[in-house]
């Protein structure tokens, strides 16, 4: 390339001697000419340095060759939570394989759906979606394809989701039966396109097993007894430092994320309370974490990164108008008890 002009398509088939058509199939098409075509073609746009307009191959596509994911939460505390990231991992994995990017899509002016107005996304995985937000009518009237996570099963919407209210109910019976009756809630905040007090919500759906579990034993959580926090583990050791200040300390904390769950030990470490003598501390995700932690975690294990695929997949199949196994699907969970849950003895 001669000067500082940035060569065009123009130069291409002048220097190739092929129709500007025959050079837009070599990058667009490849199999509309015939492979000496093309290889000449590229050949030639390499020696002169093109490289080509991702914008204006997507226009000519009618596609923007990108995923979007909708964080659940602003950045700040989105990528702080570790279950995020392998869910993230999962889409990432199957976009790569279609040859796609991954845009993350966080807020836009502290409106999420004005971000899903301005994504320039074929298509869009969320976390925590119900079909009556605002959000989905903008991706209606976009004839944007979208997949949910954790979101609420409607014919309307394809999910991918864990059965939330019996595996929080399994591990508050769990609780109760090594003989835990005096328990704080690390509840989860809401996501940023839920309502307030969203009954189908995954933070709802997890509270009404607690309660379930706990009304089988004639016991109630207070409003004293439920802590929210945003799930990072700063966020927890707050949690876990306001905790430590009651008198007596409560025998164990139930959190609804494992991120939250550690944040609240280190405070016990920091505060030379042991766990699970002192008080005991279970979450939920399985996070890696979870296992390393010194005591290791007993936690609800969910596939995280098969959740991420298989919404990624899902999407695929319908952006390639290709017909779903199943609109929803539910992946199975597993209870893993670990040290930082003792019995306690009455």
């Amino acid at each position: 390339m001669q000067g500082s002009k940035r060569p065009t398509i123009n130069d291409i088939a002048r220097e190739s001697g092929f129709s500007k058509t025959a050079v837009s199939f070599a990058f667009n098409d490849p199999s509309r000419i015939s492979e000496k075509t093309c290889r000449t073609i590229l050949e030639t746009a390499k020696r002169l340095g093109y490289i080509p307009d991702p914008m204006a191959r997507n226009f000519s596509l009618r596609r923007h060759l990108s995923i979007g994911f909708l964080l659940p939460q602003v950045v700040q505390y989105s990528l702080q939570n570790p279950y995020t990231m392998q869910v993230i991992q999962g889409i990432g994995t199957v976009c790569e394989n279609h040859g796609y990017t991954l845009t993350l899509i966080p807020p836009l002016h502290k409106s999420i759906t004005e971000a899903v107005r301005n994504a320039a996304v074929d298509g869009l995985i969320t976390m925590g979606m119900t079909v009556d937000m605002d959000i989905v009518s903008v991706m209606q009237t976009r004839l944007l394809p979208y997949v949910t996570i954790d979101g609420t099963p409607d014919e309307l919407m394809p999910s991918v989701n864990i059965q939330d209210e019996q595996a929080s109910y399994d591990m508050m019976q769990l609780v109760l039966a090594s003989g835990h009756t005096d328990i704080v809630v690390a509840a989860l905040s809401s996501d940023a396109f839920a309502k307030e007090g969203q009954p189908d919500s995954v933070p709802s759906k997890r509270m009404q097993g607690f309660r379930r579990a706990l009304a089988e034993h004639n016991l109630q959580l207070s409003d004293d007894n439920i802590l929210v926090a945003e799930c990072t583990l700063e966020d927890g050791r707050r949690i876990g430092k306001q905790i430590l200040q009651r008198k007596p300390l409560p025998s164990c904390v139930v959190a609804m994320s494992d991120i939250v769950a550690i944040g609240c030990m280190l405070a016990c470490k920091e505060a030379n309370i042991q766990v699970p003598s002192d008080m005991s501390v279970v979450g939920f995700d399985n996070i890696d974490e979870a296992a390393c932690i010194t005591p290791p975690l007993t936690t609800i294990s969910q596939p995280s990164k098969e959740k991420g695929r298989l919404a990624a997949e899902a999407l695929f199949r319908i952006l390639n108008k290709e017909e779903l196994a199943s609109a929803h699907m539910q992946v199975p969970y597993t209870l893993i008890r670990r040290e930082s849950l003792a019995d306690r003895k009455n």
